[in-house]
Protein backbone atom coordinates (compact mmCIF):
# COMPACT_ATOMS: atom_id res chain seq x y z
CA UNK A 1 0.00 0.00 0.00
CA UNK A 2 2.05 2.88 -1.23
CA UNK A 3 0.96 6.36 -2.15
CA UNK A 4 0.01 6.09 -5.81
CA UNK A 5 -3.53 7.21 -5.02
CA UNK A 6 -2.17 10.58 -3.91
CA UNK A 7 -1.56 11.59 -7.51
CA UNK A 8 -5.27 11.14 -8.18
CA UNK A 9 -6.33 13.30 -5.24
CA UNK A 10 -3.61 15.91 -5.19
CA UNK A 11 -6.18 18.70 -5.42
CA UNK A 12 -7.37 17.66 -1.97
CA UNK A 13 -4.20 18.85 -0.23
CA UNK A 14 -1.46 21.39 -0.59
CA UNK A 15 0.75 20.40 -3.49
CA UNK A 16 4.06 21.08 -1.82
CA UNK A 17 6.81 18.49 -2.09
CA UNK A 18 8.27 17.19 1.13
CA UNK A 19 12.05 17.43 1.20
CA UNK A 20 14.47 14.58 1.54
CA UNK A 21 13.51 12.09 4.24
CA UNK A 22 15.57 12.25 7.41
CA UNK A 23 16.75 9.08 9.08
CA UNK A 24 16.06 9.27 12.80
CA UNK A 25 18.74 7.60 14.87
CA UNK A 26 18.80 3.87 15.41
CA UNK A 27 17.05 1.13 13.49
CA UNK A 28 14.29 0.81 16.08
CA UNK A 29 13.10 4.41 15.75
CA UNK A 30 10.75 6.02 13.29
CA UNK A 31 11.92 6.94 9.81
CA UNK A 32 10.83 10.30 8.48
CA UNK A 33 8.36 9.63 5.72
CA UNK A 34 8.43 10.62 2.07
CA UNK A 35 4.71 10.99 1.48
CA UNK A 36 4.42 12.53 -1.98
CA UNK A 37 3.54 15.96 -3.24
CA UNK A 38 -0.10 15.90 -2.08
CA UNK A 39 0.95 15.91 1.58
CA UNK A 40 1.87 19.27 3.10
CA UNK A 41 4.98 19.61 5.26
CA UNK A 42 2.74 20.17 8.30
CA UNK A 43 0.87 16.93 7.71
CA UNK A 44 4.08 15.06 6.90
CA UNK A 45 5.52 16.12 10.26
CA UNK A 46 2.30 15.07 12.00
CA UNK A 47 2.39 11.70 10.24
CA UNK A 48 5.97 11.11 11.32
CA UNK A 49 4.83 11.68 14.90
CA UNK A 50 1.96 9.22 14.47
CA UNK A 51 4.36 6.55 13.21
CA UNK A 52 6.68 7.30 16.12
CA UNK A 53 3.84 6.41 18.48
CA UNK A 54 3.09 3.20 16.57
CA UNK A 55 6.79 2.26 16.68
CA UNK A 56 7.00 2.91 20.40
CA UNK A 57 3.81 0.95 21.11
CA UNK A 58 5.10 -1.98 19.08
CA UNK A 59 8.48 -2.06 20.81
CA UNK A 60 7.36 -2.18 24.45
CA UNK A 61 7.80 -5.96 24.59
CA UNK A 62 10.45 -6.60 21.95
CA UNK A 63 12.34 -5.31 18.95
CA UNK A 64 13.49 -6.38 15.52
CA UNK A 65 11.77 -9.52 14.25
CA UNK A 66 10.64 -10.70 17.70
CA UNK A 67 6.99 -11.71 17.55
CA UNK A 68 4.98 -9.17 19.50
CA UNK A 69 1.81 -7.09 19.55
CA UNK A 70 1.31 -3.49 20.68
CA UNK A 71 -1.01 -2.62 23.53
CA UNK A 72 -4.06 -0.98 21.93
CA UNK A 73 -4.80 1.67 24.57
CA UNK A 74 -2.34 3.48 26.83
CA UNK A 75 -2.67 6.32 29.28
CA UNK A 76 -5.60 7.72 31.20
CA UNK A 77 -8.37 5.38 32.30
CA UNK A 78 -6.77 2.23 30.91
CA UNK A 79 -3.61 2.78 32.92
CA UNK A 80 -5.70 3.06 36.08
CA UNK A 81 -7.20 -0.41 35.53
CA UNK A 82 -4.02 -1.97 34.10
CA UNK A 83 -5.75 -2.85 30.82
CA UNK A 84 -3.09 -3.95 28.33
CA UNK A 85 -4.91 -5.96 25.64
CA UNK A 86 -3.95 -5.81 21.97
CA UNK A 87 -7.01 -5.92 19.71
CA UNK A 88 -6.72 -7.80 16.42
CA UNK A 89 -8.61 -5.04 14.59
CA UNK A 90 -6.12 -2.44 15.80
CA UNK A 91 -3.19 -4.67 14.85
CA UNK A 92 -4.57 -5.13 11.34
CA UNK A 93 -4.91 -1.37 10.93
CA UNK A 94 -1.35 -0.85 12.18
CA UNK A 95 -0.05 -3.33 9.59
CA UNK A 96 -1.84 -1.48 6.81
CA UNK A 97 -0.63 1.91 8.03
CA UNK A 98 2.96 0.68 7.95
CA UNK A 99 2.47 -0.70 4.45
CA UNK A 100 0.95 2.58 3.29
CA UNK A 101 3.99 4.70 4.18
CA UNK A 102 6.19 1.83 3.09
CA UNK A 103 9.68 2.78 4.24
CA UNK A 104 12.01 -0.18 4.59
CA UNK A 105 11.61 -0.22 8.35
CA UNK A 106 7.83 0.08 7.93
CA UNK A 107 7.69 -3.04 5.77
CA UNK A 108 9.75 -4.95 8.33
CA UNK A 109 7.41 -3.87 11.11
CA UNK A 110 4.32 -4.77 9.08
CA UNK A 111 5.75 -8.21 8.41
CA UNK A 112 6.60 -8.75 12.08
CA UNK A 113 3.06 -7.87 13.13
CA UNK A 114 1.69 -10.06 10.36
CA UNK A 115 3.91 -12.94 11.46
CA UNK A 116 2.65 -12.49 15.01
CA UNK A 117 -0.99 -12.73 13.95
CA UNK A 118 -0.07 -15.70 11.77
CA UNK A 119 1.48 -17.38 14.82
CA UNK A 120 -1.73 -16.76 16.76
CA UNK A 121 -3.77 -18.26 13.94
CA UNK A 122 -1.58 -21.35 13.62
CA UNK A 123 -1.30 -21.99 17.37
CA UNK A 124 -4.84 -21.28 18.53
CA UNK A 125 -6.15 -23.86 21.02
CA UNK A 126 -9.15 -24.66 18.81
CA UNK A 127 -6.99 -24.71 15.72
CA UNK A 128 -9.59 -24.02 13.03
CA UNK A 129 -8.01 -20.86 11.60
CA UNK A 130 -9.69 -18.36 13.86
CA UNK A 131 -8.16 -15.27 15.42
CA UNK A 132 -9.44 -13.94 18.73
CA UNK A 133 -10.71 -10.43 19.38
CA UNK A 134 -7.68 -9.59 21.50
CA UNK A 135 -4.45 -10.97 22.91
CA UNK A 136 -2.34 -10.10 25.93
CA UNK A 137 1.07 -8.84 24.81
CA UNK A 138 3.22 -9.88 27.78
CA UNK A 139 3.96 -12.66 27.27
CA UNK A 140 2.33 -13.09 23.87
CA UNK A 141 3.41 -16.74 23.71
CA UNK A 142 2.50 -18.81 26.78
CA UNK A 143 4.41 -21.75 28.26
CA UNK A 144 2.52 -24.31 26.14
CA UNK A 145 3.15 -22.39 22.92
CA UNK A 146 -0.37 -21.03 22.51
CA UNK A 147 -0.99 -17.28 22.26
CA UNK A 148 -2.06 -15.47 25.41
CA UNK A 149 -5.72 -14.84 24.59
CA UNK A 150 -7.42 -11.74 25.97
CA UNK A 151 -10.98 -11.71 24.64
CA UNK A 152 -11.70 -15.18 23.27
CA UNK A 153 -14.49 -14.18 20.88
CA UNK A 154 -13.92 -14.36 17.13
CA UNK A 155 -15.97 -11.77 15.28
CA UNK A 156 -16.35 -12.16 11.54
CA UNK A 157 -15.55 -8.48 11.01
CA UNK A 158 -12.27 -8.76 12.91
CA UNK A 159 -11.42 -11.85 10.90
CA UNK A 160 -12.02 -9.85 7.73
CA UNK A 161 -9.79 -7.01 8.91
CA UNK A 162 -7.00 -9.46 9.73
CA UNK A 163 -7.58 -11.03 6.33
CA UNK A 164 -7.28 -7.64 4.64
CA UNK A 165 -4.00 -7.04 6.46
CA UNK A 166 -2.66 -10.42 5.32
CA UNK A 167 -3.87 -9.71 1.79
CA UNK A 168 -2.10 -6.35 1.65
CA UNK A 169 1.04 -7.98 3.04
CA UNK A 170 0.95 -10.52 0.23
CA UNK A 171 0.24 -7.86 -2.39
CA UNK A 172 3.16 -5.74 -1.18
CA UNK A 173 5.74 -8.47 -0.52
CA UNK A 174 4.77 -11.43 -2.68
CA UNK A 175 5.36 -13.73 0.32
CA UNK A 176 2.84 -16.51 -0.15
CA UNK A 177 2.33 -17.40 3.52
CA UNK A 178 0.34 -14.18 3.86
CA UNK A 179 -2.04 -15.21 1.08
CA UNK A 180 -2.42 -18.58 2.78
CA UNK A 181 -3.25 -16.82 6.07
CA UNK A 182 -5.78 -14.60 4.31
CA UNK A 183 -7.44 -17.63 2.72
CA UNK A 184 -7.57 -19.31 6.13
CA UNK A 185 -9.39 -16.27 7.54
CA UNK A 186 -11.79 -16.27 4.60
CA UNK A 187 -12.58 -19.95 4.87
CA UNK A 188 -13.25 -19.57 8.60
CA UNK A 189 -15.69 -16.73 7.89
CA UNK A 190 -17.45 -18.75 5.20
CA UNK A 191 -17.69 -21.85 7.40
CA UNK A 192 -18.77 -20.11 10.60
CA UNK A 193 -20.73 -17.01 9.51
CA UNK A 194 -22.51 -17.58 6.20
CA UNK A 195 -26.25 -17.32 6.79
CA UNK A 196 -29.28 -17.69 4.52
CA UNK A 197 -31.98 -16.43 6.88
CA UNK A 198 -33.68 -13.40 5.33
CA UNK A 199 -31.29 -11.64 2.98
CA UNK A 200 -28.22 -13.90 2.82
CA UNK A 201 -25.06 -12.53 4.37
CA UNK A 202 -22.64 -13.16 7.20
CA UNK A 203 -23.35 -13.32 10.93
CA UNK A 204 -21.23 -12.05 13.80
CA UNK A 205 -19.01 -15.11 14.30
CA UNK A 206 -18.44 -16.80 17.66
CA UNK A 207 -18.60 -15.49 21.21
CA UNK A 208 -16.01 -16.20 23.90
CA UNK A 209 -17.63 -19.57 24.65
CA UNK A 210 -17.65 -20.51 20.94
CA UNK A 211 -21.40 -20.02 20.64
CA UNK A 212 -22.69 -18.66 17.31
CA UNK A 213 -23.42 -14.94 17.14
CA UNK A 214 -26.54 -14.96 15.00
CA UNK A 215 -27.06 -11.26 14.23
CA UNK A 216 -25.91 -9.90 10.88
CA UNK A 217 -24.03 -6.59 11.15
CA UNK A 218 -23.82 -4.14 8.27
CA UNK A 219 -20.29 -3.30 9.36
CA UNK A 220 -19.12 -6.92 9.32
CA UNK A 221 -20.59 -7.46 5.87
CA UNK A 222 -18.82 -4.37 4.53
CA UNK A 223 -15.55 -5.75 5.92
CA UNK A 224 -16.20 -9.20 4.48
CA UNK A 225 -17.36 -7.91 1.11
CA UNK A 226 -14.21 -5.83 0.72
CA UNK A 227 -11.95 -8.63 1.94
CA UNK A 228 -13.45 -11.26 -0.35
CA UNK A 229 -13.23 -8.90 -3.34
CA UNK A 230 -9.52 -8.32 -2.70
CA UNK A 231 -9.02 -12.04 -2.16
CA UNK A 232 -10.69 -12.88 -5.48
CA UNK A 233 -8.14 -10.65 -7.22
CA UNK A 234 -5.13 -12.03 -5.37
CA UNK A 235 -6.12 -15.70 -5.52
CA UNK A 236 -7.64 -15.72 -8.99
CA UNK A 237 -10.60 -17.65 -7.56
CA UNK A 238 -13.88 -16.07 -8.69
CA UNK A 239 -15.79 -17.88 -5.94
CA UNK A 240 -14.61 -15.19 -3.56
CA UNK A 241 -16.09 -12.52 -5.82
CA UNK A 242 -19.45 -14.29 -5.71
CA UNK A 243 -19.25 -14.37 -1.93
CA UNK A 244 -18.22 -10.72 -1.88
CA UNK A 245 -21.38 -9.84 -3.79
CA UNK A 246 -23.43 -11.78 -1.22
CA UNK A 247 -21.99 -9.65 1.58
CA UNK A 248 -22.48 -6.41 -0.33
CA UNK A 249 -26.05 -7.39 -1.28
CA UNK A 250 -26.78 -7.71 2.42
CA UNK A 251 -25.20 -4.30 3.00
CA UNK A 252 -27.46 -2.82 0.33
CA UNK A 253 -30.50 -4.38 2.02
CA UNK A 254 -29.67 -2.24 5.06
CA UNK A 255 -29.73 1.00 3.03
CA UNK A 256 -32.42 3.48 4.07
CA UNK A 257 -33.25 5.34 0.83
CA UNK A 258 -35.38 7.89 2.65
CA UNK A 259 -32.87 8.81 5.32
CA UNK A 260 -29.83 8.25 3.07
CA UNK A 261 -28.08 6.11 5.65
CA UNK A 262 -27.43 2.50 6.64
CA UNK A 263 -29.08 0.69 9.50
CA UNK A 264 -26.83 -1.21 11.90
CA UNK A 265 -27.90 -4.70 10.72
CA UNK A 266 -30.32 -7.35 11.98
CA UNK A 267 -31.36 -8.70 15.33
CA UNK A 268 -30.37 -12.22 16.35
CA UNK A 269 -33.06 -13.73 14.11
CA UNK A 270 -30.98 -12.64 11.12
CA UNK A 271 -34.04 -11.05 9.52
CA UNK A 272 -35.49 -8.20 11.60
CA UNK A 273 -33.75 -4.89 11.03
CA UNK A 274 -32.04 -3.31 14.04
CA UNK A 275 -32.83 0.39 13.74
CA UNK A 276 -31.03 1.75 16.81
CA UNK A 277 -28.49 3.06 17.23
CA UNK A 278 -27.21 4.25 13.85
CA UNK A 279 -23.40 4.10 13.78
CA UNK A 280 -20.87 6.23 11.92
CA UNK A 281 -18.57 3.54 10.60
CA UNK A 282 -20.98 1.83 8.22
CA UNK A 283 -21.86 5.15 6.59
CA UNK A 284 -18.30 5.97 5.56
CA UNK A 285 -17.00 2.44 5.12
CA UNK A 286 -19.74 1.43 2.68
CA UNK A 287 -18.62 4.13 0.27
CA UNK A 288 -14.91 3.48 0.83
CA UNK A 289 -15.41 -0.24 0.15
CA UNK A 290 -17.65 0.05 -2.91
CA UNK A 291 -17.41 3.60 -4.36
CA UNK A 292 -21.12 3.18 -5.09
CA UNK A 293 -22.49 6.62 -5.98
CA UNK A 294 -25.71 5.87 -4.10
CA UNK A 295 -23.78 5.69 -0.85
CA UNK A 296 -22.22 9.14 -1.19
CA UNK A 297 -25.22 10.52 0.66
CA UNK A 298 -24.40 8.53 3.79
CA UNK A 299 -21.19 10.56 4.14
CA UNK A 300 -23.32 13.70 4.36
CA UNK A 301 -25.61 11.96 6.85
CA UNK A 302 -22.62 11.57 9.17
CA UNK A 303 -21.75 15.25 8.92
CA UNK A 304 -25.34 16.36 9.45
CA UNK A 305 -26.25 13.96 12.26
CA UNK A 306 -23.11 12.91 14.13
CA UNK A 307 -21.01 16.08 14.30
CA UNK A 308 -19.66 16.63 17.80
CA UNK A 309 -17.71 19.27 19.68
CA UNK A 310 -16.18 18.62 23.09
CA UNK A 311 -13.24 19.81 25.14
CA UNK A 312 -12.22 22.24 22.40
CA UNK A 313 -12.16 19.59 19.65
CA UNK A 314 -14.54 18.94 16.77
CA UNK A 315 -15.28 15.90 14.65
CA UNK A 316 -17.92 13.17 14.75
CA UNK A 317 -19.19 10.78 17.39
CA UNK A 318 -19.65 7.01 17.30
CA UNK A 319 -23.41 6.86 16.74
CA UNK A 320 -26.62 8.80 17.17
CA UNK A 321 -26.87 7.45 20.72
CA UNK A 322 -24.80 10.44 21.81
CA UNK A 323 -22.98 13.28 20.09
CA UNK A 324 -21.61 14.75 23.30
CA UNK A 325 -18.01 13.70 22.61
CA UNK A 326 -15.71 13.31 19.61
CA UNK A 327 -14.65 9.85 18.43
CA UNK A 328 -11.38 10.59 16.68
CA UNK A 329 -11.21 7.30 14.81
CA UNK A 330 -14.59 8.13 13.29
CA UNK A 331 -13.27 11.54 12.30
CA UNK A 332 -10.48 9.76 10.43
CA UNK A 333 -13.06 7.54 8.67
CA UNK A 334 -14.87 10.66 7.52
CA UNK A 335 -11.62 12.27 6.40
CA UNK A 336 -10.81 9.22 4.26
CA UNK A 337 -14.33 9.31 2.79
CA UNK A 338 -14.01 12.99 1.87
CA UNK A 339 -10.74 12.31 0.08
CA UNK A 340 -12.23 9.32 -1.75
CA UNK A 341 -15.43 11.12 -2.80
CA UNK A 342 -13.78 14.45 -3.73
CA UNK A 343 -17.13 16.18 -4.29
CA UNK A 344 -17.69 19.92 -4.27
CA UNK A 345 -16.82 21.23 -0.82
CA UNK A 346 -15.02 18.07 0.29
CA UNK A 347 -11.57 19.66 0.03
CA UNK A 348 -12.54 22.33 2.55
CA UNK A 349 -14.27 19.81 4.80
CA UNK A 350 -11.25 17.52 4.69
CA UNK A 351 -8.91 20.39 5.54
CA UNK A 352 -11.00 21.32 8.59
CA UNK A 353 -11.19 17.72 9.78
CA UNK A 354 -7.48 17.14 9.23
CA UNK A 355 -6.66 20.24 11.28
CA UNK A 356 -8.94 19.05 14.09
CA UNK A 357 -7.24 15.65 14.19
CA UNK A 358 -3.83 17.29 14.27
CA UNK A 359 -5.00 19.56 17.09
CA UNK A 360 -6.09 16.46 19.00
CA UNK A 361 -2.73 14.85 18.36
CA UNK A 362 -1.05 17.90 19.87
CA UNK A 363 -3.34 18.69 22.77
CA UNK A 364 -6.08 16.17 23.57
CA UNK A 365 -6.21 14.74 27.11
CA UNK A 366 -3.51 12.10 27.69
CA UNK A 367 -1.85 12.62 24.32
CA UNK A 368 1.93 12.38 24.06
CA UNK A 369 2.01 14.70 21.06
CA UNK A 370 2.31 11.72 18.71
CA UNK A 371 -0.76 9.52 19.20
CA UNK A 372 -4.41 10.07 18.45
CA UNK A 373 -6.53 9.38 21.51
CA UNK A 374 -9.78 7.45 21.19
CA UNK A 375 -12.15 10.13 22.51
CA UNK A 376 -12.10 13.85 23.27
CA UNK A 377 -12.86 13.08 26.92
CA UNK A 378 -13.70 10.02 28.98
CA UNK A 379 -17.11 8.40 28.73
CA UNK A 380 -18.05 8.41 25.03
CA UNK A 381 -21.18 6.24 24.85
CA UNK A 382 -21.30 4.12 21.68
CA UNK A 383 -24.90 3.03 22.16
CA UNK A 384 -23.79 -0.61 21.94
CA UNK A 385 -22.77 -1.04 25.57
CA UNK A 386 -19.18 0.08 25.09
CA UNK A 387 -17.42 3.24 26.23
CA UNK A 388 -14.45 5.08 24.76
CA UNK A 389 -11.93 7.04 26.79
CA UNK A 390 -9.32 9.71 26.18
CA UNK A 391 -6.50 7.18 25.94
CA UNK A 392 -3.83 6.88 23.28
CA UNK A 393 -5.03 4.36 20.72
CA UNK A 394 -3.12 2.43 18.07
CA UNK A 395 -6.29 1.94 16.02
CA UNK A 396 -7.24 5.62 15.94
CA UNK A 397 -3.64 6.57 15.19
CA UNK A 398 -3.39 4.04 12.35
CA UNK A 399 -6.68 5.25 10.88
CA UNK A 400 -5.41 8.82 11.09
CA UNK A 401 -2.22 7.83 9.24
CA UNK A 402 -4.19 6.05 6.53
CA UNK A 403 -6.67 8.89 6.10
CA UNK A 404 -4.06 11.67 6.15
CA UNK A 405 -2.17 9.79 3.43
CA UNK A 406 -5.45 9.63 1.48
CA UNK A 407 -5.46 5.84 1.63
CA UNK A 408 -8.31 3.35 1.46
CA UNK A 409 -7.58 0.09 3.32
CA UNK A 410 -10.59 -1.66 1.76
CA UNK A 411 -9.06 -1.83 -1.72
CA UNK A 412 -5.81 -2.72 -3.47
CA UNK A 413 -3.60 0.02 -4.84
CA UNK A 414 -2.63 -0.18 -8.52
CA UNK A 415 1.01 -0.43 -7.45
CA UNK A 416 0.49 -3.35 -5.07
CA UNK A 417 2.01 -5.68 -7.63
CA UNK A 418 4.55 -7.84 -5.80
CA UNK A 419 2.10 -10.73 -5.85
CA UNK A 420 1.77 -10.81 -9.64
Amino acid sequence: MRTSRLSRTATMATAVALGAALALGTAGTAQAGCYGSAISPTTAASLDKAYTFLDQAMDVHGSGSTLRLPQSYTGGYFTSINFVSSFTYDDALTIMAYLERGNGNDISRARTLGDTLLYAQEHDPIGDGRLRSSYQPDPFITADGTPYIGSASSYSGNMAWAGLAFAHLYADTGVRKYLTAALTCANWIQSHSYDTRGVPGYTGGRDADNNPLTFKATEHNIDIGAFFHVLATLSGNSTWETRSRTAFDFVHSMWDPTGHKFWTGTNTDGVTTNYNPVPEDVQTWAFLATKDDTYQASIDWVRNNLSATDNGFSGVSFSNASTAKVWFEGSAHLLAAYYARNATGDASRASTLLSSLQAAQAGAPNTDGNAIVAASSDGLDTGYGDTYYASRHTGATAWYALAAEQADPFVLDPDETQWR
